[in-house]
């Protein structure tokens, strides 16, 4: 309740301050405000051809804006350009001087205007790196960076910095996630790798977070398998738990099949400004509220772990209750399973799809990759994909021999096979589908040539009986 009457008087502020410091017919360089349809951000003055502009900053007064430049000219190093409401009229948009001789980046006003963060090398007390760092207003103009420490900096580098109603930050570091660092007593806490479903799904995950000042809702970049081609913009919504709810594509009007980033909120809470395609757009804050009461696709929340099963005997597996999560309520979802083809599992094998649970007795070794999947009822999924290996009652399963040489995989058709040194030949081997079902058995020996060309194209498994041992590797062919 604190953080949300923070975040109402901090806007009440930047909303009384806007009123008395520019003209409303001036604010954001006199543009016509858009609508749900996005528009360039002042083409011909903020947004030029030929440059990448990658994100944009509002004071909280609305009389200074500081904006990225992430590729111009090629080659060059990333910079911060800045222009302000001065004697009636905008400056035309110029290189802050603590950019000069140094990368500086991805900008970010703090609430009450005396602080402008974003990432920087050569900071002040630099430590990583880029580190996320800060400069302070000073009269007329604006401090070198200074770094933020170690936390919220490692020697990593780390990005993009979105400052909280707490003074908490959240940002993206180099490992493609986004993370948080609690702000208390002046210094920051260890750093902290949000757990799915922001983080961990998808392609990597580069973030970009904008989080509102009482973290009621995040926004975010990524790449999903819903997405519209490269980095999507997304938006996700705190739950009553403090977890975050799976983020939802904010749609083709914003999202493009190129490169979308930076979905941050003017402080008036109206826009969002946002890179796409190397220029900057803003559109209406409207879907904020709507979109929250849509349908959450399901995810994956705690992968199926690989398992086993012993031939000839009872196998057994109920797949847990906390895998899959709908933010609707997880009592929307229906089960069904596959193999990892599409196919029907194998004709030993069953599956419950209300107790969610595989089941039946193998009578062979083999190994083969199961898909689960969960179907809301909006007729949304989510699957998981693990392998279930069956192996003999002795112990005899999988084993990886780094002497055994099988090449080139992926392959058009020929394979070549190198056996360890020191093994009896010939060698029994058997290759099988997806389905698990025998293709063809051979007997080899050391420098032997598989020809697979005329087979369908896929995923196989060879097997490999090397003495007591059964060796299995999986086999592309294209």
């Amino acid at each position: 309740m604190k953080r949300i009457i923070l975040q109402i008087s901090l806007l009440l502020y930047a909303g009384i301050a806007l009123s008395q410091a520019i003209p409303h017919d001036s604010l954001y360089f006199g543009q016509t405000p858009p609508g749900s349809i996005p528009q360039i951000f002042a083409p011909g003055l903020i947004s030029l051809p030929g440059r990448n502009e990658a994100v944009i900053t509002f004071s909280p007064d609305g009389q200074s804006v500081f904006f990225y430049i992430e590729k111009y000219p090629q080659p060059g190093n990333p910079y911060v350009m800045f222009s302000e409401y001065v004697n009636d009229h905008w400056s035309i948009p110029d290189t802050i001087p603590f950019a000069i001789g140094r990368s500086t980046g991805e900008p970010f006003f703090g609430w009450n205007g005396d602080r402008l963060y974003l990432w920087a090398t050569n900071a002040i007390n630099h430590h990583g790196t880029k580190d996320l760092s800060y400069s302070e207003k000073q009269g007329n103009g604006w401090s070198d960076p200074i770094s933020m420490g170690d936390p919220p900096n490692s020697e990593a580098v780390q990005f993009h910095p979105c400052i909280v109603g707490d003074s908490s930050v959240y940002f993206s570091s180099s490992e493609g996630r986004i993370c948080r660092c609690q702000y208390v007593g002046g210094l920051y806490e260890g750093r902290v790798v949000l757990p799915r479903p922001l983080n961990f799904i998808g392609s990597q995950t580069w973030g970009d977070p904008y989080v509102s000042a009482g973290e009621t809702y995040m926004i975010i970049k990524a790449i999903r398998e819903e997405g519209f081609g490269e980095n999507d913009i997304y938006i996700a919504y705190r739950k009553p738990d403090m977890t975050w709810t799976n983020p939802k594509n904010l749609g083709n009007d914003i999202n493009t099949p190129g490169d979308e980033t930076s979905g941050d909120i003017t402080p008036d809470g109206l826009y969002m400004t946002y890179g796409s395609n190397d220029d900057l757009y803003w559109v209406s804050t409207a879907f904020i509220d709507s979109l929250k009461y849509t349908n959450y696709l399901p995810y994956v929340m705690y992968p199926v772990p690989d398992q086993t099963a012993i031939t000839g005997h009872f196998f057994s597996y109920t797949v847990p209750d906390s895998t899959f999560v709908d933010d609707d309520g997880n009592q929307t979802l229906s089960y069904s399973a596959t193999l990892l083809n599409g196919d029907p599992l194998p004709s030993w094998l069953s599956f419950d799809s209300i107790t969610v649970t595989f089941y039946g007795t193998p009578s062979a070794v083999e190994i083969i990759y199961l898909k689960v999947m969960a179907t809301d009822t909006a007729g949304k999924t989510a699957s998981d994909i693990f392998k279930l290996t069956v192996h003999l009652p002795d112990g005899t399963q999988e084993k990886i021999d780094e002497d055994l040489l099988i090449y080139p995989n992926p392959t058009n058709g020929l394979i070549n096979i190198n056996l360890p040194e020191n093994m009896p030949v010939p060698v029994k081997a058997t290759l099988f589908n997806v389905r698990g079902e025998r293709v063809e058995e051979m007997t080899i020996n050391t420098g032997t040539a598989l020809d697979l060309a005329g087979k369908p194209k896929g995923i196989y498994m060879i097997r490999l009986i090397l003495g007591k041992e059964v060796v299995n590797r999986r086999i592309c062919l294209f």
